[in-house]
């Protein structure tokens, strides 16, 4: 049996949830747009057990307090709210119920933040580096620098990076995404980049989130809970025994 799944957000990553959906387990019982959500109910959302949330970064923390006083398990791929973080993730963990968040949902994303993670560690121990980072989406993405490039920048400084970094963002037509982490030295310059070819694999990183997520309470950053989800988005037994709450 499938999972019931809300999605909050009826455009372009909308549209590709839905449209891969079925291939994790779930079937799409509510389609929410932002008018919708502003009266939002147990009833609207058809009974759903996990809520999928793009939208954007003004609508995003309103949407995310009302799922969690209707304590639907929610997995949010919207950027650009995360001054609101704290409050938000006090809301759901006294609702006891299931929150996913991340700077990015694409799993090769995830992949790069671990490769530059490990470069930074080792690129830190010569001095005569410095680094940058830049990043392009389409015109119609709000926040800049993107809060992946954040992510990224947050990750070389964890691992003891300490030097000059400098960020930037471009802004332009339908670009889905590309992201580059350069170092700099007088003699040579190291450079490491991920592009996005198209939203299907935001669209699957939620996904396999929403799968993790369902039956679950707690808040988890996705960056952290990545490593369980390898594999998790194989058919049979495992998937019967998850939608098999929900039926």
């Amino acid at each position: 049996m499938s999972i019931p799944l809300a999605i909050v957000g009826y455009g372009k990553m909308g549209r590709m949830v839905e449209k891969l959906a079925p291939e994790f387990g779930f079937a799409v019982c509510a389609r929410l747009t932002k008018a919708e959500m502003a009266n939002v109910s147990i009833a609207s959302l058809g009974g759903a057990a996990v809520a999928i949330e793009f939208t954007n970064g003004a609508a995003a923390p309103q949407n995310l307090r009302r799922l969690a006083k209707l304590r639907v398990n929610t997995v949010c791929g919207t950027t650009g709210w995360y001054e609101q973080l704290p409050e938000i993730l006090d809301e759901f963990q006294a609702a006891k119920t299931g929150l996913v968040f991340g700077a990015n949902f694409s799993v090769g994303v995830n992949l790069f933040l671990e490769i530059v993670a490990y470069a930074a560690s080792v690129i830190s121990k010569h001095p005569e580096y410095e680094a940058w980072g830049w990043e392009i989406h389409h015109s119609a993405k709000k926040d800049a620098p993107s809060g992946t490039l954040k992510k990224l920048a947050e990750e070389i400084h964890a691992v003891g990076f300490r030097r000059q970094l400098s960020l930037s963002s471009n802004r332009a037509g339908a670009h889905a995404g590309t992201h580059e982490i350069g170092f700099d030295s007088a003699r040579d310059t190291i450079t490491m980049r991920h592009t996005a070819r198209n939203r299907e694999g935001f669209a699957r990183g939620a996904l396999q989130a929403a799968r993790w997520i369902a039956g679950k309470d707690g808040v988890h950053e996705f960056r952290k809970i990545f490593g369980e989800l390898a594999g998790f988005v194989s058919k049979g037994e495992e998937e019967n025994s998850i939608a098999s709450k929900f039926v």
